[in-house]
C-alpha cells in the first residue's frame, strides 16, 4: 500500500518546470517532483550526520577519502574479476 499524498501548491521558475515536465514521464510531474524532495531530504539528512560526526571526530582528511576511494576501487575490480571468472 502506497503512503497518503496530500495536494499542495509550489511555486518554481517555469523554465525548470517545464524541463521537470518533460522528463517526468509516464510517472508525471508529481511523482517526479517527490522523488526529487525526497533525495534532497536523504542530501540533508547526510549532511546532518557529516556534521555531528565532524563535530565528535574532527573533519575527514582528504587523504582519508582517497584511501577509501581506492580501497573501494580495488573491491570492485576483485567483484569484476571473480564475475567474469564465474561465466
Amino acid at each position: 500500500m502506497s503512503e497518503p499524498t496530500g495536494k499542495y501548491s509550489i511555486t518554481m521558475p517555469r523554465d525548470i518546470a517545464e524541463a521537470a515536465k518533460a522528463r517526468s514521464g509516464p510517472s508525471g510531474l508529481s511523482a517526479y517532483v517527490a522523488a526529487a524532495v525526497a533525495r534532497q531530504i536523504e542530501r540533508d539528512n547526510l549532511n546532518e550526520l557529516i556534521t555531528v560526526a565532524e563535530a565528535e571526530h574532527g573533519p575527514v582528511t582528504a587523504e582519508e577519502i582517497q584511501a577509501l576511494r581506492d580501497q573501494l576501487a580495488q573491491a570492485r575490480r576483485e567483484q569484476a574479476r571473480h564475475g567474469a571468472d564465474a561465466a
